[in-house]
């Protein structure tokens, strides 16, 4: 069994409104010297696979055909064995 973590996030052209929310949310608070801010998804899948290379290719389908929207967002993939606890 392995877990597959993404990492979702709008590419750097286009403008990110929730992000610009937080940045100027955390400047009303104090912290000053944030000046960019960016928001993306984290999503982890735990998959049944008989390698790392196939749960791989299980999660780059998955955000391909629905986790990320290819036009406006970027993802990356890490795979790790993963054993549920008991």
């Amino acid at each position: 069994m392995f877990k597959a973590i993404i990492r979702v996030r709008r590419r750097p052209s286009i403008l990110d409104p929730q992000g610009k929310a937080v940045r100027q949310a955390l400047e009303s608070l104090g912290f000053a010297g944030v000046s960019a801010v960016r928001i993306g998804k984290l999503i982890e899948l735990t998959i049944e696979a008989t390698s790392a290379d196939a749960a791989s290719a299980i999660a780059r389908e998955a955000c391909e055909k629905l986790l990320a929207n290819p036009v406006m967002e970027d993802f990356d993939i890490e795979v790790e064995s993963f054993e549920p606890a008991l």
